[in-house]
């Protein structure tokens, strides 16, 4: 009883820890449509993926390449280097100071940076850093995310996950799952910022779509990738493109002629889905230690989207070794990169492995 009664009032402050102390997210429900398991059978499609530029810094979350076939990341921290197609000959091209997560190219083919930290940057050929953009209508951005461009356009177009949290409070905006994001327009030849749409569920990545009509962006904790007319008699508007997906789609990209590939962080679970309609509960979480935070498994995964946003290739592997999380997919020729948030290297997958793929 002596013992019982020592444990009461440490056991009682826990409790009252966990369920009154005060926490700066003020999570909103939401009902996730039913997890679509059936429809996306697990199989081994990425084990293939062979790794590249192995060693030459952590975390090559968004890629890009360029016309000459070489592949440029950013790493977490704060370099953005240029490399060979097959990894060797690391070329150190700017040191932002931040976290640089996406990666595009300026109408003079310069690098553009999408950085966590520090907005919408250009690096110049003598690795310079011009700040293109760090905020629109007043509101600074928390965490810019991602950049495309169109071929021969004057614009880029770039994603800003959040406007209430950085990069270090990344849990705080999953937790409170309000729509925070915006995706946004840069014009080279005017310098200006514009809000294309905003509400959005952590924008993350960004395609521009076929002759520039429309640009894709991604809601990780929405699941789901929104459409946004450029052109044509729907300019202005916008549309969910692919809705209920399987996973947290992060970064997606276009090859230019019939496909967008989307890398997915993780797959959806069964319970994480069961937090969205209980926000008390998420409060309650959230007072754990960061350690005891519910995280995902390691799921390399893509998905090959065509033009009307249905999904024809699904790949994936999440075996010993398995290349991940995916944030990113570039296709160059006949060959996927792959991209990610805290793998050591560059993933490369020939197309040709796919064969008999899903």
């Amino acid at each position: 009883m002596r013992l019982l009664s020592y444990l009461v009032l440490p056991l009682a402050v826990v409790a009252a820890y966990l369920l009154f102390w005060p926490v700066p997210i003020e999570p909103q429900m939401w009902e996730p449509p039913p997890l679509p398991g059936p429809r996306h059978p697990y199989n081994e499609a990425l084990r293939a993926v062979e790794r590249i530029g192995e060693g030459q810094g952590v975390g090559p979350e968004g890629i890009a390449v360029d016309d000459q076939g070489r592949l440029y990341a950013g790493f977490i921290d704060g370099r953005v280097v240029r490399v060979n197609a097959d990894g060797s000959a690391p070329t150190l091209l700017a040191e932002t100071g931040g976290r640089p997560l996406g990666l595009g190219f300026a109408p003079d083919g310069s690098v553009l940076v999408a950085d966590a930290t520090h907005g919408l940057l250009q690096i110049g050929a003598d690795g310079g850093l011009t700040t293109l953009a760090d905020a629109a209508d007043g509101v600074p951005f928390k965490l810019a995310d991602d950049v495309d461009r169109a071929q021969g356009s004057d614009k880029a177009y770039f994603s800003d996950a959040s406007s209430k949290y950085p990069l270090p409070d990344l849990m705080a905006e999953v937790f409170e799952h309000r729509p925070h994001g915006r995706l946004l327009e840069y014009d080279f030849g005017t310098r200006q910022t514009r809000v294309l749409l905003s509400d959005l569920y952590f924008a993350n990545g960004v395609a521009v779509g076929p002759d520039e009509a429309y640009v894709l962006v991604t809601e990780t904790t929405r699941y789901r990738v929104t459409r946004y007319w450029l052109k044509g008699e729907r300019a202005g508007t916008s549309e969910v493109f692919i809705d209920n997906l399987p996973g947290f789609p992060d970064n997606i990209s276009f090859n230019g002629s019939d496909r967008f590939w989307l890398a997915l962080y993780a797959p959806r679970t069964s319970a994480l889905d069961a937090l969205l309609p209980r926000p008390y509960l998420r409060r309650v979480i959230f007072r754990l230690p960061h350690a005891l935070h519910p995280k995902p498994k390691l799921h390399g995964w893509v998905l090959g989207l065509d033009l009307d946003g249905n999904v024809v290739a699904d790949l994936q592997y999440a075996g010993d070794g398995a290349f991940g999380p995916v944030t990113s997919v570039e296709q160059a020729g006949d060959t996927l990169y792959l991209g990610s948030l805290s793998d050591t290297a560059i993933g490369r997958l020939p197309l040709s492995a796919l064969t008999g793929a899903p």
